[in-house]
Parts: structure tokens; sequence; C-alpha cells
């Protein structure tokens, strides 16, 4: 979860636009909840465009959104937002915009199976789950840096995909107890880390980057 702070708003022909203080990485189609403001804009809203000219509404024909070029604004997200219009202004006092992402490309029963273990120990339920949120956090993380922008948080885009995920919150699971590798008996040869191992980032598609 990261919470930026909100320095304008403004409300045209039903669609809001916010503009933060820093730079965000929110992609249209992500989830955005807004606290703080006046002017109805505070709760979760879908954000639909990251405009980087002053907004001016829609064109009555098309409905098209129209833009100012010449007028720059950094650090905006526009949304659908029924109300009364609204000049572009400063937010006095400033609110605050929360992002969360939640992946749930897979579940801590599919890591179990993975691993052929029965769980009926509510300790390892729970150090499962904490293995498969893990898991789901750094492998979308992962293929959202190398350009992969469109993945769905609530669905894997592929079967290498979900499989290089078990794979991952496995290797979590494993290495429960040890610092940096899988633990093993101390007259034993010690197994070497296999975390993001070259087989899990081939099948995330990482690092090589997403090109058109």
């Amino acid at each position: 979860m990261t919470v930026f702070t909100v320095i304008a708003h403004q409300r045209l022909n039903d669609y809001a636009v916010v503009q933060t203080l820093t730079n965000t990485d929110v992609q249209p189609g992500q989830s955005i909840t807004l606290a703080g403001l006046g002017h109805g804009l505070n709760g979760t809203h879908v954000v639909l465009f990251c405009p980087q000219y002053a907004f001016e509404g829609i064109e009555d024909s098309t409905g098209l959104w129209i833009y100012d070029p010449l007028v720059p604004r950094a650090n905006q997200v526009l949304f659908r937002d029924a109300g009364d219009d609204l000049d572009f202004t400063t937010a006095v006092p400033t609110g605050t915009m929360t992002w969360s992402l939640t992946c749930t490309w897979i579940t801590q029963e599919q890591i179990a199976t993975y691993l052929g273990i029965a769980v009926a120990i509510g300790d390892e339920t729970a150090f499962l789950t904490q293995c498969a949120a893990a898991a789901n956090a750094v492998c979308y993380r992962r293929r959202y840096e190398a350009g992969y922008l469109e993945d769905s948080l609530s669905t894997s885009p592929s079967g290498d995909v979900t499989l290089a995920t078990i794979m991952y919150g496995a290797a979590l699971y494993r290495q429960r107890g040890s610092i940096d590798q899988f633990a093993s008996f101390g007259d034993m040869a010690t197994a070497p880390t296999t975390g993001l191992s070259p087989q899990i980032k081939m099948l995330l598609g990482v690092p090589r980057p997403q090109v058109a």
C-alpha cells in the first residue's frame, strides 16, 4: 500500500482529476482511494487515464476527453465521478490518495500441493498463507518492473507464470528457519539457494523486458 499527497483537484462533465505531489506508478484500470478532500471526491475510484496536460472536459459530439497541450500538469489521475463542476484548484487542506495492489495469483493450497504436504497445524497454514502472499507480490512486481503492465491482479496471465509463482512460494516455505538457503542437516552438503532461480525467471518472463 502506498499513500500519496493530493495537492490539487478538478471535476468537469462528471470526470474528476486529482494531482499528487510526487510521481506515481498508478495505471489505468487500477483502484485508488481518496480521503481528506472535499467536493464529494473522497472514496474509491477506478483510474481511467493518467493525463499529462490540463483537462478541459469532454467533447460534446464524441464524448472524448479534451486536454490543453500548452498547459502540462504532471502526476494526475482521471476517473469518473458525477458531481458539480470544480475548477482546477489547490486542495486545502491536502488530501491523500492510497494505492493498494493485492495480487492473488496463487493460494497456499497450491503451494502445499506442489510440496506434497498435508498441513493440519494452524501455524503451518498461516505460514503457507504468508508465503503465498509474498510470492504473489514479488512475482507481480518483478513482471511489472520488466514492463508487463497489463497483468491482472486477480488472475495469473498464463500457466507458466502460475507455476513460477507457486515454485517461488514453495522456495520461501522450504527456507523457513534459515537465513539465505534451504535448511539442511549438519553432516550433509548445503543445499543451493533456489529463490528466483533461472527457471523461475524464465517462467515469469523476467528479466527479459516486454517489447511491442
